[in-house]
């Protein structure tokens, strides 16, 4: 019996800002940031639009066609989280509709917990094929105006639903871990923004991504050359493009040259220079920008994926894409989302960002804005307030 994915979908902000709006206001030429580390856009969320919307925006998508009475299992991955004991799942859960008897968790390991949430995930499935379960990853990145990590902010969600009825990609059992206690990334309870070594943290992702790898290729026995295409976390594009070619030069043909290593993970590179950084959704992001932009049929392919949390743990898995697995994902929805988004001016994109809710308690709704079918209303009573749009 196998197991997978069975639908992927994506969701991101409707408000996006140009980084060459971000570099000419900081004095740079327009194309700095396009060059430096490959991003073009990130996405900006209004003030009344957060994880859980995004995250149940994802995940409506995600469902359609599938049985939700099926799901017996939400795992709601984020480093974003809005409240220190309720897992954000629950309020997907409800708009959502699932059945009541379900398993909520919501997981945290900064950008790794849903790679995380999917591992745990797959060997349920197995113990109990007529079972489905809904993994959703949903963050947004901030990291302050005027400050280095800004130019790699973004938000985003992701949504696979993973059953024994693997549409899309079967998923093998075997992978590599590598954890160490680092800090290269945090972000204390205290700030809203998080606290970043980039440097440090670029050369920590890459030691992870080896000694994950070399676990993996020991234990499954698979090469390099096995691979047909990869996806990787992607806190910035070029980020996903010095990955690669570090591997290449670890574990494979020393002959193969930088434009056949690049080829090997453009079309995952697409979704992320246009969205920014997701944190516990990039690498499904990125799988599925891999996916629905590759113009050469993956069917029978063989694709490994890296998954990097700061703090540290790594992750490197792969799986085997389906035949007719075009049938089962959303490109056309993904397309029309990113054509018709709105871009923002730096007074905008300011202006969204500075936003700040009250702490009182008290009764508080939010400003309108375009949400996709769920919108944060506000506050009452300490308590956050969700609805569905028509």
């Amino acid at each position: 019996m196998n197991a997978g994915i069975e639908s992927l979908s994506f969701y991101s902000s409707h408000y996006f800002v140009d980084l060459k709006t971000l570099a000419e206001q900081r004095g740079l030429r327009p194309d700095r940031f396009y060059k430096s580390i490959g991003q073009e856009k990130m996405a900006v969320p209004p003030p009344d639009e957060d994880i859980i919307t995004l995250a149940a925006n994802a995940a409506h998508q995600a469902l359609q066609g599938v049985d939700k009475e099926s799901i017996d299992t939400v795992l709601f991955a984020t480093e974003s989280a809005i409240d220190q004991s309720k897992a954000g799942g629950i309020y997907v859960h409800h708009l959502l509709d699932l059945p009541h008897n379900c398993r909520v968790v919501e997981l945290k390991q900064a950008c790794y917990s849903g790679v995380g949430g999917l591992q745990l995930a797959l060997p349920y499935v197995l113990q109990h094929p007529d079972r489905k379960v809904l993994l959703v990853a949903s963050d947004i990145a901030r990291y302050g105006l005027g400050t280095v990590g800004e130019p790699t902010q973004g938000a985003g969600a992701a949504a696979v639903v993973l059953s024994t009825h693997p549409s899309i990609m079967e998923l093998d059992l075997t992978t590599g871990m590598y954890t160490e206690d680092v800090m290269d990334f945090w972000r204390p309870n205290y700030r809203d923004a998080a606290l970043v070594d980039g440097k440090y943290s670029v050369k920590i992702y890459l030691k992870t991504l080896t000694e994950a790898w070399k676990q993996f290729s020991d234990l499954s026995g698979t090469k390099f050359s096995d691979f047909s295409r990869f996806a990787y976390h992607l806190p910035f594009s070029r980020m996903g493009e010095t990955a690669h070619k570090h591997l290449a030069k670890l574990a494979g043909d020393n002959d193969l040259q930088d434009a056949d290593v690049l080829r090997q993970i453009s079309n995952a590179l697409v979704y992320n220079r246009i969205v920014g950084n997701t944190y516990t959704a990039s690498v499904f992001i990125a799988l599925a920008s891999l996916l629905e932009n590759e113009q050469e049929d993956l069917s029978g392919s063989k694709i490994g994926m890296f998954s990097y949390g700061s703090g540290c743990v790594g992750e490197f898995f792969s799986g085997t894409v389906q035949s007719c697995y075009r049938d089962f994902l959303h490109k056309k929805n993904h397309d029309k989302l990113l054509k018709n988004r709105q871009e923002l001016s730096y007074a905008e994109y300011s202006d969204f960002y500075s936003y700040s809710l009250p702490t009182d308690g008290g009764e508080y709704e939010t400003p309108v804005n375009e949400t996709g079918k769920f919108r944060f209303a506000g506050l009452k009573n300490h308590q956050r307030q969700y609805e569905r749009l028509a």
